[in-house]
Order: C-alpha cells, then sequence, then structure tokens
C-alpha cells in the first residue's frame, strides 16, 4: 500500500492527500531516545529469573523490531542526511540529578514511565549503532515531548528548519508527544513508521493512525528517501 493511503483514520478516509514537498536545505532528521536503557534484556529466556520471564515475553516483539528494522533504518537514515549535508538532531532522556527530583510528573510515576536516567550514566546515552556524529546537536529532557522540556524548537528556528522527519522509540509515547508538539509550533513533520517501535505491533500501528495527516505524514524511510533524493 502506497504511503497516502496506509495508516488512514476515518476522520481522512475520503480525503485528498497532496504529494510531499520537502525543501532539502530547511529539512532535518530527529531521532527521539534510541538509548542504551531499551537494549538490557539478555537475548535468551533462560538467561532471566523465573520470576521475570513474563516481563522478557512482552518485551520481545519490541527488542527483535528494534534490532531487525529500527536500528538499522535510523542508520540508514542518518548515513543519507550526512552524506547530503542535511542536520541530524538528536533528543535523549535523562535528568541532572542522580535521584531524578528534576523529571517531569510523565517520568516518575509508577511503572514503566518511572524512568531514572541521570545524565551521565551508561544507561542513558545514545545507542552506538545510532550515535551522533561530531558537532550533531543533542537536546536532553525529562519530559516525552523534545520540544517541551528542551530549547530545540528555537535552534531549528535558528537553524532555518521547518520541514522534520522523525524517527525513534516510543511510537505512542515520546514520538507522539513530539510530533504532537512540533505540529503545533508549525513544524512540517514526516514520521518514519519502520524507525520507530512500540512495546507491540497493535499499538504501533493504532498511534501511527491517529496522528497521520492531522500532525504529520507517515511514511516509509523508501519513500522518504525516494522524495529526497537519497
Amino acid at each position: 500500500m502506497d504511503w497516502k493511503n496506509a495508516y488512514r483514520s476515518l476522520y481522512y478516509a475520503d480525503a485528498e492527500i497532496p504529494d510531499l514537498e520537502l525543501d532539502p536545505a530547511r529539512t532535518a532528521l530527529l531521532v527521539i531516545d534510541i538509548q542504551n536503557a531499551y537494549f538490557d534484556r539478555p537475548p535468551r529466556r533462560l538467561d532471566v529469573p523465573e520470576s521475570q520471564r513474563n516481563e522478557w515475553g512482552r518485551w520481545q516483539y519490541f527488542d527483535q523490531r528494534m534490532r531487525k528494522t529500527v536500528l538499522p533504518t535510523v542508520r540508514r537514515l542518518q548515513d543519507a542526511f550526512r552524506r547530503q549535508g542535511r542536520d541530524v538532531l538528536h533528543a535523549r532522556i535523562a535528568c541532572l540529578t542522580e535521584d531524578g527530583r528534576d523529571r517531569s510528573l510523565s517520568q516518575r510515576r509508577p511503572g514503566f514511565n518511572n524512568v531514572l536516567l541521570p545524565k551521565d550514566s551508561p544507561a542513558s546515552q545514545i545507542a552506538p549503532e545510532v550515535a551522533p556524529a561530531p558537532g550533531e546537536i543533542v537536546v536532553t529532557k525529562t519530559t516525552d515531548s523534545a520540544l517541551t522540556g528542551t530549547n530545540l524548537r528555537l535552534v531549528m528556528h535558528n537553524m532555518g528548519i521547518y520541514h522534520v522527519v522523525v524517527a525513534g522509540i516510543f511510537t505512542d509515547q515520546c514520538v507522539s508527544s513530539t510530533v504532537r508538539s512540533l505540529a503545533d509550533e508549525s513544524f512540517d513533520v514526516v514520521l518514519i513508521e519502520d524507525g520507530c517501535a512500540a512495546i507491540s505491533q497493535e499499538i504501533h500501528d493504532h498511534e501511527l493512525t491517529v496522528i497521520n495527516n492531522i500532525y504529520c505524514q507517515v511514511m516509509s524511510a523508501d519513500d522518504l528517501l525516494g522524495i529526497l533524493g537519497g
């Protein structure tokens, strides 16, 4: 299915979707929260205590998608943007204090969202497969949105960036929150569906359907690079 007809919600069932026009000089790639903390599960079920095996199993879809799809896709995008002289930006979750008291409420709630990643800890660093190149901008946030908790909006405006290509994790959380914030700030957003992941395919697909055509345009890396000539 072509990108204009994939992930259509009922709101846009009969809409005529225009061609995507990107000014290469005003287009940047933003990679969100692909950090070491999300790659610390043992590869084999037998390597975790029995009490943790159900939790390990819940994350197998995500782990496999990250390794086989998202990391290679994001790196391919990074390589293409760098080769063509376009900006590659990075956002990561990291708190300024060791105990995380500077975190937003959304990152202090009990359960999965209780993220404690001090800024200098190995877990908070960006995964080496998609690490920043020398001179690339990295913003640090204690919020879901990469705009709300940083000066990224001002930085991109100063750099003349208008089109923002987004990839990263998690589709339904920090990625979606950032996409919505970008759209509200009148940036033109493209979300790379094979450059993102959630805990399940169902959640990933649902979130893409919700935000597509309203806050962003969802497409694959192949579609995007074809439009950019990469």
